[in-house]
């Protein structure tokens, strides 16, 4: 049967119908012409049809209370209109051909069958955001992608080999070789978790530290254990074993440990090279040789994301990459003395574990107020030199160590915090709003505790929550009246149009509610949980935020290999019909949780 012009059966929604569908799909479609002015769907009626654009462009609109036009959305070749009037009885928007229009028009009683028949092809019409992008990667996903669903569980486990504190050096070597295993689990009365004793240990403690082979292990075990449950996913795994600089980690059921771990495990499941870099890392010596290991990270992110990567996961693994660059660097720079007197902070899309490519510099540092130390200032100057030089670049608003504005004492954060509830203006909510995000990086965490805690205990303050809240409404979202994609000059903005108010309208919404995640995906999930968020909307929100983290993601690599510095613009003529209907409904998604966010905290209009 020969194909319908215009009607693209490998493209969702077409795709998720079987052949036989697909064949009685095309055998009942018919051509349709529309001059420009025409209205095809009048709101409040039925249409006898669901219409594919096949050439020229539709506007949707709707009346307001006083007879005035309203655009509703913009749909061009590829796009599909008028299946709620079909599913419904009665369309919700009129629609009018702008110019001239060619579709394929799709009978009303064929298309209510298809969606009997087929409850994927329904879903994708009847749900919201979330399934319909789960559809869309529907057979679309590399054989990676889909192992991001694999659990741990379900990995080649080394066995636990467990053996008592007591065990010397010697036996503990023949039980590495009799186990054919790269660890043993060192039990001791005195600590209530098993320790990790690997082959480097033991030959460290023959070479370095000249111990002698009836010497216990006890002492040489690593403590606390690091472990994954098995119904965790291998991607965090790997993400785990980069961020705690480990190549195993034990694997437990509940409380009981079943197995360890190592990265030659989960590498047999991953072609990337992200142990690579985390090994360079390791063993850099030199600036240059940081600077080499990070430029991997680039290729690193458009392997993965080109094999189906979701972007939660590899956030989440470019973060702990990234501090690790940031951890070598500031271990360098600050003597050993020193560090357990300051406390490197990552703040940001880089403390939320939110990078991708490479952006510039988020950091801060609290400082022990007993601390001397007069080369502080030029150690931290250097540090953002640094930083710049293996291709991180700094800040341009001076969120970095070496401005004095983020580089504190324990009891000038105290002041500063003090200052925040009592002093609630646009700059009091937008350093509130980049410190919440703050993460450890490097140094001693104690330092920060009590004040992560003071951060949150500003929660209780409505009138500050308010004063941060109505950043979420600063920008405002690139759609016109409704719906209309619109572009500016240089392109549509997705950082400040999308992203921003999604992030930021979760940071707020989880500081008032007393939710500590600092990661966007987990602040939605807790929320949720915490009956703080309507299931739907946050699943729509979560899955919104990926989308225009994808769309953000794949602009920004297309501009790199154009010789050009990337940035956070989309150009929406130039997206798939997919990516313009997802970027659309997500676009409304934002413009629905603003109106959250302005009832939430009472900020009128």
């Amino acid at each position: 049967m020969d194909a319908v012009p215009g009607l693209d059966l490998a493209q969702p929604p077409f795709d998720l119908l079987d052949a036989t569908a697909q064949a009685r799909l095309q055998a009942r479609v018919d051509m349709g012409f529309h001059p420009r002015g025409q209205t095809l769907i009048t709101a409040g009626m039925a249409s006898d049809h669901v219409l594919v654009i096949v050439k020229g462009r539709v506007h949707a609109f709707d009346l307001d209370g006083a007879g005035h036009e309203q655009r509703f959305a913009d749909y061009g070749p590829g796009d599909i209109f008028g299946a709620w009037a079909v599913m419904a009885g009665r369309a919700r928007h009129s629609y009018r051909a702008e110019t001239d229009v060619v579709s394929v028009l799709i009978p009303a009683a064929l298309f209510l069958q298809l969606q009997a028949d087929c409850p994927p092809f329904a879903a994708w019409f009847q749900e919201g955001l979330a399934v319909k992008g789960q559809l869309a990667r529907r057979g679309r996903d590399s054989e990676l992608a889909e192992l991001m669903g694999t659990q741990v569980g379900a990995a080649q486990l080394a066995p636990a080999v467990h053996v008592p504190a007591s065990t010397s050096i010697e036996a503990a070597s023949a039980r590495l070789r009799e186990a054919q295993v790269d660890c043993l689990l060192v039990d001791d009365p005195a600590h209530p978790q098993p320790g990790v004793l690997t082959r480097t240990d033991l030959l460290d403690a023959l070479t370095r530290t000249r111990l002698p082979l009836g010497a216990p292990v006890g002492p040489l075990a690593s403590r606390p254990l690091v472990a994954q449950q098995t119904t965790d996913v291998l991607f965090q795994a790997l993400t785990t074993m980069a961020e705690r600089h480990i190549e195993r980690v034990a694997v437990c059921d509940g409380d009981a440990i079943v197995g360890t771990l190592g990265m030659a495990e989960v590498l047999a499941h991953y072609a990337s090279h992200s142990h690579l870099i985390s090994l360079r890392l390791a063993r850099a010596r030199t600036l240059d040789e940081v600077a080499d290991a990070a430029r991997g990270m680039t290729t690193l992110v458009r392997t993965l994301h080109a094999q189906g990567v979701r972007m939660p996961a590899l956030m989440a693994l470019v973060s702990a990459l990234n501090s690790r660059v940031m951890a070598r660097l500031f271990t360098w720079l600050v003597p050993a003395d020193v560090q357990g007197h300051v406390c490197l902070l990552a703040l940001g899309s880089e403390g939320r574990r939110e990078q991708l490519l490479k952006t510039d510099q988020d950091n801060a540092l609290v400082v022990d107020d007993a601390l001397v130390w007069p080369q502080l200032e030029a150690a931290m100057t250097r540090f953002t030199q640094m930083m710049g030089e293996v291709g991180y670049p700094p800040c341009a608003g001076g969120v970095m160590v070496s401005n004095p504005h983020w580089r504190l004492t324990v009891a000038q954060w105290q002041a500063r915090l003090h200052h925040w509830w009592s002093h609630y203006d646009a700059q009091a909510a937008m350093d509130l709003a980049i410190t919440l995000d703050a993460r450890v990086v490097a140094g001693n965490a104690a330092l920060f505790a009590p004040l992560e805690a003071r951060l949150h205990e500003l929660g209780g303050d409505d009138r500050l929550l308010r004063a941060m809240a109505r950043s979420v409404l600063k920008f405002e979202t690139p759609l016109s009246f409704f719906g209309q994609l619109r572009e500016g000059e240089h392109g549509l903005d997705i950082k400040r149009g999308g992203i921003f108010p999604l992030v930021h309208g979760l940071r707020c919404l989880a500081l008032k509610h007393g939710i500590r995640h600092r990661n966007s995906f987990a602040r939605c999930e807790a929320l949720v949980q915490a009956g703080a968020l309507d299931a739907r909307l946050g699943r729509d929100l979560a899955q919104t935020l990926a989308v225009l983290q994808r769309l953000r993601l794949d602009a920004q690599l297309v501009a790199l290999d154009a010789g050009k510095a990337p940035d956070n613009l989309l150009h929406p003529t130039t997206l798939r019909t997919l990516d313009r209907e997802l970027l659309r409904d997500g676009l409304r998604v934002v413009k629905q949780f603003q109106q959250h966010i302005r009832l939430v905290f009472q900020l009128g209009d």
